[in-house]
């Protein structure tokens, strides 16, 4: 069944469409993502614009997220202090962020900026992260044990501390908020929630615990993308919402299934897991911006854009 996107201006597959937004709903309550960095590349591929993808996509992050943070609320699994400190610096990075898109689709250079930030943010998290968990569970099968991570490193040094009871930390404000800023400005470029940063920051950088990071992630996720959906909406008019209905749709049924699934598996295989899926996402994004200009597309050929 085809449908027509106005402000996208492509008829797509509506079945196809709430079957992309149910993946990723499944990967945002399995892993604590908005799950942005996945559906914003396979929209890309099924031939959405890059600027109205990047800001759909925020729009049905908000649902997915919601969805999936409401069982980890009755789960009590969400560190409301650490999550508004959070909020605090993703607003302000989604301002500017959204300063800086509106700067650049000026240019005419965002659609470029767009997949080159997928391809260097997606390659360094997804490897880093893919070995790390591979080191974890070569450590807990040897020893049979939980692997302990570090707890004190030199952000336990900083001042202006506050102590967050639900995650057991007692730390500065200082990089919660930094944290915050980077993912809020990656959420209005990249039309991503942010978690594939935010999740591993919390866990390495910050020492949260795996079991409360799912959660805190969501509920920050879910502020920070509506606030720069209204932001792009408002400025950029490059919002979709039949596209985004549809998506969102998908993405609240997948979110509660992905939870069920989350609760299911250990620390270290959900690690890998992400990790495995953010460089094959990666790894697809740097072939595509290789070869499919050769081949598809001839790039100002006759002066235009």
């Amino acid at each position: 069944m085809q449908i027509y996107l106005p402000i996208a201006e492509v008829s797509v597959n509506a079945f196809l469409l709430l079957g992309l937004g149910g993946i990723v709903g499944i990967l945002s309550g399995m892993f604590g993502v908005g799950g942005g960095f996945l559906m914003t590349p396979l929209l890309f591929f099924i031939g959405i614009p890059p600027a109205v993808a990047v800001a759909t996509e925020a729009n049905q992050i908000v649902a997915s997220s919601f969805s999936g943070v409401l069982a980890h609320f009755r789960r009590r699994s969400v560190d409301l202090k650490m999550g508004v400190v959070l909020l605090i610096g993703g607003l302000v990075g989604a301002a500017l962020g959204v300063m800086l898109f509106n700067y650049l689709k000026s240019m005419g250079q965002v659609d470029l900026l767009v997949k080159l930030c997928y391809v260097v943010f997606l390659g360094i998290i997804g490897g880093l992260m893919f070995i790390e968990s591979l080191n974890a569970i070569r450590k807990s099968r040897k020893n049979s044990g939980p692997v302990k991570r570090k707890k004190h490193n030199w952000i336990h040094g900083l001042p202006f501390k506050m102590r967050f009871r639900v995650s057991g930390l007692y730390i500065s404000v200082i990089p919660p908020l930094i944290v915050g800023l980077c993912v809020g400005v990656l959420a209005a470029i990249m039309g991503v929630g942010g978690g594939f940063i935010m999740v591993p920051a919390m866990i390495y950088l910050l020492g949260m615990p795996t079991k409360v990071v799912v959660g805190t992630s969501l509920f920050q996720i879910i502020f920070v993308t509506a606030f720069t959906t209204l932001l792009h909406a408002t400025t950029n008019y490059t919002v979709d919402m039949a596209l985004a209905v549809l998506l969102l749709i998908g993405g609240v049924v997948g979110a509660q299934i992905g939870t069920r699934i989350g609760t299911k598996l250990k620390a270290e295989q959900l690690r890998i897991l992400l990790a495995m899926m953010v460089l094959t996402v990666c790894g697809k994004l740097a072939f595509d911006l290789l070869v499919m200009p050769s081949e598809l597309y001839s790039l100002g050929a006759s002066g235009g854009h």
